[in-house]
This record gives C-alpha cells, structure tokens and sequence, in this order.
C-alpha cells in the first residue's frame, strides 16, 4: 500500500543498517577532528582503544552524550503530552545517527530544506520526509517521481505557494512519466515574512490549482512562524500568536477538500516558538498538527538558550547545550588579549559569538570578564581573561546556533560529559553536507 506522510506506516523510519555501517568508515586526514593516531582504522576500531579529549588536537566542535539524550528525551516527552506529532528539521545536523536517535525517541519523519538533504535521507533509507520548501527542479521531480514509484513505502510532503509554482511542478511531473502523486501543503506567509501565499484568500487559490493538478494531491497547509520575530518580547510573541491563528483558518478553509484517508496535515513549529504553535494549532479539528523543531537536539549556549519554550516556561525542564568549542591559546599579544586557534572555519559566529566557559584543568571563565569579540577565519580574540587563560591553556568555549556548527565538521567527536576531568570519546557524528 502506497503511504501518505500523514498515515505513516509501521515500522522503522531510518534505515538502522546504513546508519550502523558508519561506524566501518576508514578515518583519515579528510576528517579534521580524527586525530593522526586514527588514521588507517574505522571508526569502530579506533573507539575501541577508549580515547580520550585529551586525543584530539584544537579546534575541536564536540557533543555532550548525556545532553544529547536528554534533549531528544525532554522534546519526545512534550510532543507526546502535547497530542502533536514532531518531524524534526535534519538540516540542523544532516547527522543521519542523530535522526535515527530523534526517530527512535517517537519523532513521526525528518524534515529538511532542500533537494540534497533530501537525498542525504534516502541514503539512508529515510521513510517519511517533509520538505519545508517548494521545489521546481526538473531533473530534482524526476528523480522524486522515480523514487516514489520504487519504494510505496516512502512518505514525501513539501510546499506550494502559488498558482504558477503548481503549474511547474505539474508540468515536469508529468514530463517525467509520474506515477504516484506527490503530496504539497499550501504554504502561508505574511507580509515581511518569507516565502508562502501572503493572506488566506491567495493562499485557498493556490490550493485551488493543486486540487486541478493531477500529479499533486493537497495534503494540508504549513508555514514557518519564526520568520516574523526574533525574540520573546510581548510584540513578538503577538506576531506569531498572530500567524498562527490565520494558518488555523486556513485550515478550516481547506481541510474538507483534501482526501479522506488521511488527516490534513497543519505543520509550523521551530525551536523558538513550538509553545504557541501547540497553544494556537494543538485543538484543531481531524488535524495531524505536525512540529519541524530541529535545533533543540544539541540546543546551544547562545540564541536558543535565551528564546527555547522550555527556558520561558515555569516547571519546565529546559534543554542543555550538548555542543562545545575547544580552542588553544597561541598568543598574548598584549596582557589582556589573547588568540585562540578557532575561528569562523571552526564555529558559529551568525547569531553570537562563542562564550568562554572553562579552561581544561583550571579556571572558570563563566562570569568573569572574559569574552570572545570577535572571530576571523582561524583565530578567536579572546580578551580581559588574562593570566587565567596563558598561552598553550585549552578553553571551552559555548557556542551559539546549533545549525551553522554542524556544517562545518565532517565527524564531530561525542564526549561522555564534557564536565568531566577527562571526558571520554564515544562516539563519532558524522555529518552529511
């Protein structure tokens, strides 16, 4: 039987084989984490000898094993309390390890952005996948139409946003021979937003054209609500309440022209603001309301700690930042500035600068006056640390926004506890960008 994204299915939604077969990966040089000592073995092998941190040079991304699982556990826990399901967005990480975790935790598919990660998916043998995006690429819908009719199993959901959007895809569908629908969601945007159908009115045309397209089956309506605010201030939250209440109404609009064997689809939801989207979206009528948040997996020490739900809400249990910078200082140029080995090659700079935490075997940096001000491509400007951090001291550095770490590591090291005297590799993640 040929699923929908919304039935599912049973079974597993990754393919754990392929994900298990990582671990046969020969390391090398190509890998800027994997130390010299790694060379010429598998990652499973090289594991077995127990590293160490202290095994692995500088600059150094790594994650935290026990904030890993229990950021994957906190978010499995609230969806399920909520009564909404979560397709988490995988191109925060494109780590098909961490998706399999996200999926084994209850997660109903993977979201991602575009037509590479969605190939990245199917690789490994991804079941269920939301494309947060429209897409128009020829030769990309041939291979979709090709994949679908190869594998009934497989769930594929992505967006439209206007009349003319449906007629392309339309039309390379069945220039390709197609012979399964592919399922879209109409998609609604706002003025000063991003893309999506901008008020109601436009966006039920635009379904209009869906319902005539006969290689497309509507499957619901979606957006994003983060693109119109950026912060928890009181006119923030309003604009996005403000959203969501017109994607509910959408909803109502269309729901009864989509099919019948299976619940429409309502999906919005980052990191930032997947509380009001339950707050607003969860009570719909034969719904599967559907949350995209990616970035809670690793969380961070930056944007997301200041914004997440689970920061602002009482009783919550919050999140824990699972990833760390470690960088070397290499020089003291003058007393109270020094530069570290890791810059915007190495770490996330877009939305916060790396904070310093810690210096193996020393001290605290955490509410000094120490701080990171600036970033070039290899070196950090760390300044008013002083003799607290000499030259050849390794800092741990917090960093700032989940998904532009990740893209920059091709393994990224899993450490027991990165509190630990001596934190003990094991694991590697490994990123597909």
């Amino acid at each position: 039987m040929e699923q929908t994204f919304a039935s599912g299915g049973t079974g597993p939604g990754i393919a754990g084989g392929a994900v298990a077969a990582l671990a046969d990966e020969p390391l090398d040089w190509r890998f800027k984490a994997a130390p010299p000592e790694s060379w010429g073995r598998t990652v499973r092998e090289w594991l077995a000898d127990g590293p160490t941190l202290s095994s692995l040079g500088t600059p150094l991304l790594t994650l935290d094993r026990a904030a890993l699982d229990h950021n994957v556990r906190t978010m499995a826990d609230w969806c399920a309390k909520a009564g909404v399901a979560l397709a988490p967005h995988g191109k925060t990480t494109m780590a098909p390890a961490l998706w399999q975790a996200q999926l084994d935790a209850g997660a109903h598919g993977i979201t991602l952005a575009n037509l590479p990660q969605v190939r990245v998916a199917r690789a490994f043998g991804v079941r269920r996948i939301l494309l947060a995006n429209t897409l128009l690429d020829p030769a990309g819908l041939a291979w979709l139409a090709d994949e679908l009719a190869a594998d009934p199993a497989f769930a594929f959901l992505s967006w439209v946003d206007s009349a003319e959007s449906v007629r392309l895809m339309d039309q390379a569908l069945r220039a390709a021979g197609a012979e399964r629908p592919v399922e879209v969601l109409v998609e609604l945007g706002a003025p000063g937003g991003r893309t999506g159908a901008r008020g109601v009115d436009a966006a039920v045309e635009v379904a209009a054209a869906v319902l005539r397209a006969p290689t497309l089956r509507l499957a619901g309506v979606g957006g994003y609500e983060g693109a119109l605010a950026h912060n928890a201030t009181a006119d923030g939250l309003a604009a996005v309440r403000d959203y969501l209440r017109t994607l509910a109404r959408l909803h109502g609009r269309l729901a009864g022209a989509c099919p019948d064997d299976a619940p429409p689809v309502v999906t919005a939801g980052g990191s930032a603001y997947f509380d009001l989207v339950v707050e607003e979206l969860a009570e719909l009528p034969d719904a599967l309301v559907v949350l995209r948040s990616g970035a809670y997996v690793a969380h961070d020490d930056g944007f997301y700690r200041g914004i997440s739900p689970l920061a602002r809400a009482d009783g919550e249990a919050p999140f824990r930042g699972a990833l760390h910078g470690w960088a070397r200082v290499i020089s003291r140029p003058e007393p109270q500035l020094a530069l570290l080995d890791a810059g915007k090659r190495d770490l996330p700079f877009d939305e916060g600068l790396p904070e310093p935490q810690r210096v193996r075997g020393g001290a605290e940096l955490t509410g000094t006056a120490a701080r990171i001000t600036a970033l070039n491509d290899q070196h950090a400007f760390l300044r008013d640390a002083g003799d607290l951090a000499p030259i050849g001291a390794v800092l741990r550095l917090g960093v700032s926004h989940p998904c532009t770490a990740f893209d920059k590591w091709t393994v990224i090291p899993v450490l027991d506890s990165a509190d630990a005297a001596e934190p003990k590799v094991t694991g590697l993640v490994r990123t597909f960008f």
